[in-house]
């Protein structure tokens, strides 16, 4: 997949798996861009897979504010 579908794709995830509104799916995944989060996918191909969105999805949600108690959505 592109680089946008990836990152599309871990936004669904994010969104999905963790009952988020898109507002908050989206801002932990443009957050983690600014971060350099993912700058190896952008130049890897092969990173961009099914599996990995699925890791990173989790790895993103658990690593970010709304993943707290109290957290907001």
């Amino acid at each position: 997949m592109t680089y946008e579908e990836y990152l599309d794709e871990v936004t669904t995830l994010i969104a999905e798996k963790y009952n988020l509104d898109d507002a908050a799916a989206i801002k932990i995944v443009v957050d983690a861009q600014s971060a350099g989060y993912f700058v190896a996918h952008d130049d890897k191909p092969a990173m961009r897979t099914l599996d990995r969105a699925h890791a990173d999805a989790r790895s993103l949600y658990q690593a970010s504010a709304f993943a707290k108690p109290g957290r907001r959505k």
